[in-house]
């Protein structure tokens, strides 16, 4: 038998750790996450996609349903559904006839600003569960040992990718003061 680095106790004490400590988590994000995006006729994976799209400026299907963690005809079925509603194009690019890229229309752009506007209309209960920490210790969570599980599963273009959108997100804050 090979020698593990884990016992088969560890392993399962770890992994139904992870699970009810993730799925609580999710049904709080989840909750939060539609209470903002209700009033704009959106579900969470037309807001996901068409915020991957915006930060992601050109990119693939492909890419929307990796960094989505979605499968490719889900990101497919959706982007369809927010381009019948002009807040995202299709596109080919002379180069790269196979692959299909999505852009953020003018209107979806409006639309995600007039969100991020509007962020405390709603309820927010994982900022407010976070908020002690953040008094205790000056800051927000990171989630440091989360990120690198994440990274080991989902590799260094997932990370790269979730890192830069991020960015993006504090340089359009850095833009509005």
């Amino acid at each position: 038998m090979e020698d593990k680095l884990y016992t088969l106790k560890e392993a399962m004490l770890y992994s139904q750790r992870i699970a009810q400590l993730s799925k609580a988590l999710w049904k709080a994000v989840e909750k939060d996450w539609q209470a903002w995006i209700k009033p704009y006729d959106l579900n969470i994976n037309e807001h996901h996609i068409l915020w991957i799209s915006y930060h992601l400026k050109g990119a693939t299907i492909s890419d929307v349903a990796k960094f989505g963690v979605m499968h490719v005809s889900t990101a497919f079925n959706f982007s369809k559904k927010l381009e019948e509603r002009g807040l995202l194009s299709f596109s080919k690019r002379e180069t790269d006839k196979r692959n299909t890229y999505v852009n953020v229309t003018t209107k979806g752009q409006e639309l995600l600003e007039l969100m991020y506007e509007n962020f405390h209309d709603t309820p927010h209960s994982v900022i407010d569960g976070s908020v002690p920490t953040k008094e205790l210790y000056g800051k927000f969570p990171e989630f440091l040992d989360v990120m690198a599980v994440i990274r080991n599963i989902y590799g260094d273009d997932f990370m790269e990718i979730f890192e830069r959108s991020i960015k993006n997100i504090d340089e359009s804050f850095h833009k509005l003061e």
